[in-house]
């Protein structure tokens, strides 16, 4: 399967369902700042049929920088970087005597890294996932898709929403692209304003938005349009 490495402006992103696979690989650490070094967290939901997963490999996008793994008890780690020395792929790896008989824990994986300036947009890092079984018969999970018109049959890739430094009260911003999943860039925001319209994933706070004169319901951002969030 070819592994796409793309950074995307988001204008929506749809929910890409498996059908053939139980595991899942996805930020678990919420989103990042731009042109900010962070650690980002991945989660390992599950691993594959009932298999404990075994490798876990991360494609780093050309846009992302600063990039260093952590260590943790799960496994070895290992950084691949190309011929000038950039950071392509973290990858880690169980010994095999610490692999489980089966799917029973949940994993963590860290990477430290600069996400790009370019607030309100997301970055994909694709995942491939090793799963090993009792048996010693391995699967592998490729976490790639971007995309839902490339089908069920993809795995959905790791998706980073950057968002711009901000701070404690409103912040007043200029939205470059589109967006359209406020609820993804704005979940842990109070409320955003875009004129006399706004947004909250709080279902009380949208209720008085609801009834407030004047006021209705924020449901996307056009580009180029002035915005004020208040977290």
């Amino acid at each position: 399967m070819q592994r796409p490495i793309l950074t995307a402006t988001l204008a929506g992103l749809a929910a890409l369902v498996s059908s053939t696979a139980q595991a899942h690989v996805s930020i678990a650490s919420g989103p990042a700042f731009a042109n900010t070094s962070q650690e980002v967290a991945f989660g390992v939901g599950h691993g594959c049929e009932g298999a404990d997963t075994y490798r876990v490999q991360i494609d780093i996008p050309a846009s992302v920088s600063s990039v260093r793994p952590e260590l943790n008890d799960f496994g070895q780690v290992d950084v691949e970087t190309d011929a000038a020395g950039t950071v392509v792929a973290v990858t880690w790896t169980k010994s095999e005597t610490s692999v489980l008989p089966a799917d029973s824990l949940y994993y963590k994986l860290l990477i430290r890294l600069k996400a790009p300036a370019q607030p309100f947009t997301m970055v994909y890092l694709p995942a491939h996932q090793t799963c090993r079984a009792a048996d010693g018969t391995e699967t592998v999970v490729d976490w790639v898709g971007i995309d839902e018109a490339e089908g069920s049959d993809v795995e959905p890739a790791p998706a980073l929403y950057v968002l711009p430094v901000r701070f404690p009260g409103w912040n007043k911003y200029t939205v470059d692209n589109g967006v359209d999943d406020l609820k993804g860039f704005f979940g842990d925001a109070q409320i955003v304003w875009a004129g006399s319209k706004a947004f909250s994933v709080n279902p009380t706070t949208t209720e008085l938005i609801s009834t407030t004169e004047g006021a209705s319901a924020l449901t996307s951002i056009a580009a180029g349009q002035q915005i004020w969030v208040k977290y």
